[in-house]
């Protein structure tokens, strides 16, 4: 998403009759409402996008209110992406730039005004506009806790004096199935995350943190004995287009997976052995250098285990006792992750790594078993 600069952003808020310090009455024709962005191609876009519009014939103003601006300038910009303290923060649109940008980006626009008191509309116009000409404007990103749309949902909530806004639907399944369908056309994405989410993806999704989830809950709430939200109105309509891609697809994971197996060759394996150890030590380490927990306590590490590297010190050294040893440590590794996530939404992309990585390990056993001799 594009972003206005600051001197910009104040621009918009003068030409709306808005003073800097100062907090302009809506009028009676002041509209307050929900955008919820169509799903994109790029990472950033995965899962959509949430705003928040407010409209007021009267004074001019049609200003949405984006909680999910990034600064790709940012000194160190995947580095602190990682580490998890990268620094988002609201920003304001106009109208017409906001629904262009979509509109160019061929993603659909959904709007749902909320159906909130004159005075409720009043202190969320201020809040917003408070947080934007404020250091209070930005915050450090999380994945599940605080993104565009969690942050949006703190602010109505806040606005209303209570927690209005909670979570309606899929409260019971867990935070990685209601990913898992938003990766559809990109499967290495898919195979990633999977692999380098850990234990907190799988608790019980009861936040709202996904746009659509915003969306599907606002269908439902009541407020003061009444609907919350007003029918949804589609302002843009595009059908995703879910990308066509010769390498990034099942097929190419089933076959490089399938070449490492049946090849049978002592090098091959080793190459595959030493991948895996690399992935589990990035693994480890991002555990311990992220604040993102989703990357924590990541139990994927039994297949990318980096003692896995072991095994390829002692084979290159023809140790076998020991490169047996570690091959069969790896073997139970193995079974104890299959017996773990085989009710995980993930368990069907990672069971041919699974199976690659028990043949490779089972070559491996068998080459290095010590053999008894046999006396006649």
């Amino acid at each position: 998403m594009r972003s206005f600069t600051f001197l910009k952003i104040m621009f918009l808020l003068l030409i709306s009759n808005f003073s800097f310090g100062q907090n302009l009455p809506l009028s009676k024709e002041g509209h307050v409402s929900v955008l919820t962005c169509g799903l994109g191609n790029e990472s950033y876009s995965f899962f959509g996008h949430t705003a928040i519009r407010v409209t007021d014939p009267a004074n001019n103003i049609d200003i949405v209110y984006n909680y999910g601006a990034f600064d790709f300038r940012t000194p160190n910009f995947v580095a602190k992406f990682a580490k998890g303290d990268l620094q988002y923060f609201v920003i304001a649109h106009s109208y017409n730039d906001f629904i262009n940008t979509y509109n160019y980006e061929r993603r659909s626009v959904y709007e749902q005004e909320l159906l909130i008191p004159q005075e409720a509309k009043q202190k969320l116009f201020d809040n917003l506009n408070t947080t934007l000409l404020s250091e209070d404007r930005y915050y450090t990103y999380k994945f599940i806790d605080k993104n565009c749309t969690s942050m949006v949902v703190d602010v109505i909530n806040k606005s209303l004096n209570k927690k209005v806004i909670t979570k309606k639907e899929d409260t019971g399944i867990t935070y990685r199935n209601i990913l898992f369908p938003y990766f559809d056309g990109h499967f290495y994405e898919k195979l990633g995350t999977s692999v380098i989410f850990g234990t907190k993806v799988d608790q019980l999704g009861t936040k709202i943190f996904l746009p659509f989830e915003l969306k599907n809950s606002l269908e439902k709430i009541t407020f003061q004995n009444h609907a919350l939200a007003g029918k949804s109105k589609t302002l843009l309509n595009f059908e995703k287009e879910t990308p066509a891609s010769w390498w990034n697809n099942i097929y190419t994971y089933i076959i490089l997976l399938a070449f490492i197996v049946l090849i049978n060759k002592r090098f091959i394996d080793k190459i595959y052995i030493f991948i895996l150890s690399l992935m589990g030590i990035f693994f480890v380490s991002m555990g311990f250098y992220s604040f993102h927990q989703e990357l924590a306590m990541n139990y994927n590490i039994m297949l990318f285990s980096p003692l896995l590297l072991f095994l390829i010190v002692f084979s290159a050294i023809s140790n076998k006792k020991w490169t047996y040893k570690f091959a069969v440590l790896h073997l139970g590794l193995l079974f104890i992750y299959t017996v773990f996530i085989i009710n995980k939404a993930h368990f069907f992309i990672v069971l041919p790594m699974i199976i690659t990585s028990g043949v490779v390990l089972v070559r491996i056993a068998i080459k290095n078993k010590k053999r008894i001799p046999i006396i006649i």
